[in-house]
């Protein structure tokens, strides 16, 4: 409740609205914000500003300032990986990214924390990659006071779970590129496979250690898949047959060298016929033919998932059929635009 007192009597009460102060010649602009918790240095320099009788608000035991709520459930936010900025400005506290890596959202507690109605936070999407010091959210009390318990409640929710917003580290992985298909495997024509992954894989900060070719051949591509891991390579992708044409067997090819957890098909596009699996605790992606003719495909999206130490499932997949079509716009402004998100 606001009202008027005298400056001296204000120390502990909350400033309602900014207080300016004019220097000639030297400096105009805030003094104190609004939001302000009086103190007793205060006092005189309120008074050099003319201020003899002030309006401020009265906070009672159960009351909480916009500011230190702030403060509050962005330390509960902010989980591995991510931190606040620093001191409210204006009731507001942002949330950075502490690293490069993957952010990650607990959009169930999100959606929860959200609910209650008078604290919120806006993210950015998960699974979407940023480096460190970008904004990757931002929190504050609605009303300028609330009562405690609903902050007490909103960081609960969130300290439940470490945290609603993490960052990831994307680790620097050593590919080894499979690239499949017996026109490309007796120079019938040029592949166009290695270019574009090799690009996609150094500009997520990891190295391509070995490149095979193999033809149509179940044997071949297995063999060529085990002679990459021998060479060192922790991840293997493989371009090219993953089609149902009889002779696409780059998918059989994959499971005779001893692949797990295999997933075939995605709702997204393009990317439709996209393979995930693993052998022991290298991660396997087997991309479609659509990674030579568009420039983003699904392993675009999955791609900094696996190097942040995801195991991708069926459910994950699915949950990526909203979001999962690309409007193929004459100039792509991936990733500022809605594909897979």
């Amino acid at each position: 409740m606001s009202k008027t007192i005298p400056v001296e009597d204000a120390v502990g009460m909350v400033l309602p609205h900014d207080v300016t102060e004019i220097r000639k010649g030297e400096f105009k602009g805030c003094a104190f914000r609004k939001g302000h918790i009086i103190k007793s240095e205060d006092i005189e320099h309120l008074k050099r500003l003319g201020k003899e009788n002030i309006y401020v608000l009265e906070l009672g035991a159960d009351d909480i300032h916009e500011n230190e709520a702030a403060e509050k459930l962005a330390a509960a936010l902010a989980g591995d990986g991510a931190k606040s900025s620093g001191e409210p400005t204006e009731g507001k506290l942002n949330l950075i990214a502490d690293r490069d890596g993957l952010l990650k959202i607990d959009t169930d507690g999100l959606y929860r924390f959200n609910l209650l109605g008078e604290v919120m936070c806006a993210t950015l999407q998960t699974n979407c990659t940023v480096s460190q010091g970008d904004q990757v959210g931002a929190t504050r009390l609605i009303p300028l006071v609330s009562k405690r318990p609903i902050v007490n409640e909103a960081v609960a929710i969130a300290q439940a779970q470490k945290g609603l917003l993490k960052v990831l580290p994307i680790r620097k992985a050593k590919a080894g590129l499979v690239i499949t298909g017996s026109e490309v495997f007796h120079g019938r024509i040029k592949d166009a496979f290695e270019p574009v992954l090799r690009q996609k894989l150094e500009k997520i900060g990891s190295e391509v250690v070995a490149v095979k070719f193999a033809p149509d051949d179940v044997g071949l591509i297995s063999a060529a898949i085990k002679e990459c891991i021998a060479e060192g390579a922790d991840i293997i992708v493989t371009s090219g047959g993953m089609s149902v044409d009889p002779d696409d067997v780059t998918r059989m090819g994959i499971a005779e060298a001893g692949a797990e957890d295999r997933v075939y098909g995605t709702p997204v596009l393009p990317g439709a016929m996209f393979m995930v699996a693993r052998i022991g605790k290298v991660p396997v992606l087997g991309l479609p033919a659509c990674g030579m003719f568009h420039k983003i495909t699904v392993f675009d999206l999955i791609l900094p998932r696996v190097l942040a130490g995801e195991t991708i499932t069926r459910e994950d997949l699915a949950a990526m059929g909203h979001g999962g079509l690309c409007k193929q716009c004459k100039t792509c402004i991936y990733p500022e635009c809605g594909f897979g998100k």
